[in-house]
């Protein structure tokens, strides 16, 4: 295998160059160095996209479910036996950590193809008895799905994304994030391999530009965006003016509440796989971290030390444990929010430097004495900072933790079972936590409430955000009418 794909596009089975495009640099993360350039998709090129995917898909949907399915678990395979290598390609493209990559990226993308592969041939109908006529059901394929994909992981959502849909009959044309364009092409040129028709699976790259020709061109059905909550609504909004089905996974400020029965060691596991993992640079993370006065001290203690213990280096070394921001940018975003929680009176506890070294390094922050109205309570800051906030009693808390336009996740630590899921419960979120944080297991479905978005990706959920339910009603005698 080609560790680098050879060129900008992969449309209609082949790879695809127009360097008529508008250069993207693509910059590694842990060293600032231009590793490679692709170009931005031409109207040429998005309307040979979309074209290969319209005439592919009758052919694809025309295949059983079982003949799909076996393609997408063939992919899956693929995906597994080249692990290394992808890991490698996911972390030139992202900056995160190879020790990271390597169990969570590709793998976790090959998990949906086999998930999704599994589940084709049971997308059945159902029959349902009326006296003596009766109704039948067909779930039938949306047609031309458009993702549009976040760059913290570029493998997983090319394949959150493509598995669900391809398992229906449709077809996809896929625009990864402009900061990661490397690894989908890696996803589509192995789905061709795996047998997938030419124009099954077309990726094409792209500023805000792209994407919003791909989601206002008619050929397309549906529309799915991992991305912030400021483009969902755009593209939300472009969608809507033509009746386009979409999923939206956008953005959250999402709660953890540690209660003082929590086991300690394990609430700190779960604020630092909830803030510090892959740079703090995850959708779904739970930086509003509420800790019950009792434990609080003794939390940020061990916290500190073990954020000591994280291994800050070369992403590529098995042995680094932390990596850089995923661009220069971003990082200038997150120092903007570590000046603000100074300036509005939060405690920093310990971080908020970036490295002396090349690439895009800051240190993991964690800041104490946070209020609920505090700039870094209320924005989502996507980087490794921490906010830690105080509280005494459950209600309070808990009225505290939902107020938020967001609503993608939370979590809870307590030993009490009973308060666990009365927490749980009480949660203004799509996707909780008890005693754990950032699991996502492709069985489950993800996704979120409020501002946090629309639809379901994972899960046998994700399959109704693909298809489309027809009845057919069948009458067995005689049909009357008023004359």
């Amino acid at each position: 295998m080609q560790t680098q794909p050879t060129a900008s596009h992969y449309i209609g089975g082949a790879y695809v160059e127009d360097t008529a495009g508008t250069p993207i640099d693509v910059i590694y993360p842990a060293t600032g160095e231009v590793i490679g350039r692709v170009y931005s998709a031409t109207p040429a090129v998005i309307d040979h996209a979309l074209t290969s995917a319209r005439a592919a898909q009758a052919e694809w949907a025309a295949m059983t479910g079982t003949e799909r399915g076996r393609i997408l678990r063939r992919a899956a395979d693929i995906l597994r036996e080249r692990n290394h290598d992808l890991s490698v390609l996911e972390t030139y493209d992202t900056g995160k950590p190879y020790q990271e990559t390597s169990v969570v990226d590709a793998t976790s993308g090959a998990d949906a193809l086999e998930y999704f592969g599994g589940m084709a041939a049971t997308l059945t109908g159902e029959h349902i008895p009326l006296g003596e006529d009766w109704v039948y059901t067909r779930r039938e394929p949306l047609g031309v799905c458009v993702g549009i994909g976040a760059w913290n992981y570029p493998t997983q959502i090319a394949c959150w994304k493509s598995a669900p849909a391809l398992a229906c009959g449709n077809t996809m044309v896929f625009k990864p994030s402009e900061t990661t364009p490397l690894c989908a092409l890696k996803v589509a040129e192995i789905l061709h391999e795996a047998g997938a028709p030419a124009g099954v699976y077309n990726v094409v790259q792209g500023l805000g530009d792209v994407g919003a020709a791909l989601v206002s061109d008619p050929r397309v059905d549906k529309v799915s965006l991992t991305g912030s909550v400021p483009t969902g609504r755009k593209v939300y909004a472009a969608a809507a003016a033509e009746m386009k089905h979409v999923t939206m996974e956008l953005g959250g400020k999402s709660p953890l509440i540690i209660f003082d029965d929590a086991d300690l060691e394990n609430a700190v596991s779960g604020a630092i796989l909830g803030n510090f993992y892959s740079s703090g640079q995850v959708c779904s993370n739970g930086t509003r971290v509420f800790v019950q006065s009792g434990i609080k001290e003794a939390f940020l203690a061990r916290l500190t030390e073990r954020l000591g213990a994280a291994v800050i280096g070369d992403p590529q070394d098995p042995e680094t444990s932390f990596g850089p921001m995923v661009s220069e940018r971003q990082m200038e975003i997150v120092q903007g929010y570590i000046a603000k929680g100074q300036d509005e009176g939060a405690r920093l506890v310990t971080g908020g430097e970036r490295l002396e070294r090349d690439g895009f390094f800051l240190e993991p922050t964690v800041f104490a004495d946070v209020t609920d109205d505090m700039t870094i309570a209320r924005e989502e800051i996507f980087g490794p900072v921490m906010a830690v906030l105080d509280f005494e009693d459950e209600a309070d808390v808990m009225a505290r933790a939902n107020d938020t336009e967001f609503g993608l996740a939370a979590g809870v630590f307590t030993s009490d079972l009973t308060r666990a899921h009365r927490v749980a419960a009480g949660f203004e979120a799509g996707t909780c936590f008890i005693n754990s944080y950032n699991d996502a297991p492709v069985e489950a479905p993800f996704g979120g409430v409020k501002a946090s978005g629309v639809g379901r990706e994972n899960s046998k959920a994700a399959i109704e955000h693909y298809s489309q339910v027809k009845s057919v009603y069948v009458r067995m005698g005689d049909l009357e009418a008023p004359f």
